[in-house]
């Protein structure tokens, strides 16, 4: 079935219980044995649960992956995924990686004797010259946040491969709709599904989707163990958002590139980043390997923070929030919101400023967005 269908119907579906043609919400803790060491198939949900079960079927089908797993959060997710690794091992990052990402390597993870490197992963050069003996994994994300720099899948791969590395990319910015990263050969995908998937900024989660039986099973075992898994509720609100996923995110796209479009020609803005504009240094990348190019664009505006606080300030259908990838458009200062745990000199070394601005462009009416960008510039450069 193509990726439209199967947003739709993949996973059990309908209910083989009740054929319910929406998916129930298995709120439950344990089920009854049928006798002595005998289930129906199920036991404790943490476990497994049914509702959850068929989320992790869906996500599956839809990265094109050997099976799926649903956390409680994105860095629930990342944090399972991590304990792959044992105390020695080294790990090469993008450098320009979510704040969250970067704060569990650095202030957690490296607590547990895991050594992590961070390179800007745009040339095959700079990734082998980060390699160790004791490597195990690289780590990146498809579009990178808040950068919005796009990693050539193959290349990377390809230097996974020779050197027997697994490949973990993070592909919440473009979903599995714009871009499916084990077709490239990478090992495991990692979503917030609080983002696109969902799309209703209601829910918190994460999930994983492995591209080899092998890394099913030890995923499985470590989320059992570790007691990550998202809950019923959570991860029936992730499937009615994923039901509507391809619609959502072509309005997304095509949102997103009139409002970098409009930004681009505006004497007061610095720099627009957006992987659909022919001047984004990645736009060759991401139209070879994506089908499109996501609802996230980064800018900066001249006059300074004084300038960005203004701006921020002074938007009305844009809201100043934290996250990204719902209906409703909002705007935010990196570094006070995604990155705020990131040590400044870090944060200005790979260039997420104190004057860069993320923006997910929701599905509003376009002429009203950009209205709402245009007053907004205005009074920012009135303000500065």
């Amino acid at each position: 079935m193509r990726f439209e269908t199967l947003a739709i119907h993949a996973g059990d579906r309908p209910d083989a219980a009740t054929g319910a043609i929406s998916v129930p919400i298995y709120q439950t803790s344990t089920f009854v044995f049928e006798d002595v060491g005998k289930t129906r198939g199920w036991d404790y949900s943490r476990m497994a649960n049914p509702t959850r079960s068929v989320l992790e079927a869906t996500l599956a089908q839809l990265e094109g992956g050997k099976a799926g797993f649903a956390f409680a959060s994105g860095m629930a997710a990342e944090t399972t995924v991590m304990h792959l690794l044992k105390a020695g091992d080294h790990v090469v990052s993008l450098d320009d990686m979510y704040g969250g990402t970067y704060t569990l390597f650095q202030g957690v993870m490296n607590a547990f004797g895991l050594e992590f490197t961070f390179v800007r992963m745009d040339n095959k050069q700079t990734i082998e010259a980060a390699i160790r003996p004791n490597t195990r994994m690289l780590w990146l994300e498809t579009v990178s946040n808040p950068l919005l720099n796009v990693i050539d899948l193959e290349m990377v791969v390809d230097i996974a491969k020779r050197r027997t590395l697994l490949t973990v990319a993070d592909n919440t910015f473009a979903t599995p709709y714009f871009l499916r990263p084990i077709e490239y050969g990478v090992d495991l995908v990692v979503h917030s599904t609080s983002k696109y998937l969902n799309g209703h900024s209601d829910v918190i989660g994460g999930a994983v989707v492995t591209a080899t039986d092998e890394l099913a099973q030890r995923m499985q075992s470590l989320l059992t163990a570790m007691g990550t898994c998202a809950s019923p509720f959570d991860c029936w609100l992730v499937l009615r958002g994923i039901e509507t996923l391809p619609v959502r995110m072509k309005q997304h796209e095509e949102n997103a590139m009139a409002v970098a479009s409009y930004l681009k020609e505006q004497p007061a803005v610095r720099r627009v980043l957006y992987p659909g504009l022919e001047s984004h240094k990645g736009h060759e990348i991401a139209s070879r390997q994506m089908k499109g190019f996501g609802g996230v664009v980064s800018l900066e505006l001249k006059g300074g923070v004084e300038s960005v606080n203004a701006f921020l300030r002074n938007l009305k259908v844009f809201s100043l929030a934290e996250s990204l990838g719902g209906l409703t458009s909002l705007a935010g200062q990196s570094a006070t919101t995604s990155h705020v745990a990131v040590p400044k000199e870090y944060r200005e070394k790979v260039g997420i400023t104190d004057e860069l601005i993320r923006l997910s462009v929701g599905l509003e009416n376009i002429d009203d967005l950009i209205e709402d960008l245009e007053q907004a510039i205005r009074i920012a450069q009135m303000e500065a």
